[in-house]
């Protein structure tokens, strides 16, 4: 399963956002409203829980300097991926794009595309005041 969230730009250079973006803890001022739970647990792991769902474990797998950010799920029954696209279009204007990859059955996979297509959208959205 493979979901794209919406392409924002953001009035921040491409080191800036890549750098947001590298540091776990701020993801806590990107998630939904109904965020639950959100605990550093490591330099590159953070968990965090939405009201009404289990908690989920992400870790930094991979970084292309002011380009992409890859985190992973760290543990857990599910495997997947959620990457932050960086692309520059100027030294103080850049463009990100999330996108969720995974393998689930089709049930499974039936259940999560709305929540999770809505999840990454509000993290992309969120940038705008964050970052």
């Amino acid at each position: 399963m493979n979901l794209e969230s919406p392409k924002v730009t953001l009035d921040k250079s491409a080191e800036e956002t890549f750098n947001f973006l590298s540091d776990v803890k701020n993801f806590e001022a990107l998630m939904p409203e109904n965020i639950s739970k959100f605990e550093v647990l490591d330099d590159d792991k953070f968990l965090f829980a939405l009201k009404g769902m289990p908690e989920i474990v992400l870790k930094k797998k991979e970084a292309e300097p002011n380009r992409k950010i890859v985190l992973g799920a760290a543990g857990g029954k599910l495997d997947f991926s959620l990457v932050g696209n960086i692309t520059e279009i100027d030294a103080n204007k850049t463009e990100v794009q999330l996108s969720f990859n995974g393998e689930f059955n089709a049930m499974m996979a039936m259940m999560i595309k709305g929540p999770i297509s809505k999840f990454i959208e509000t993290l992309v959205t969120n940038m705008n005041k964050a970052v």
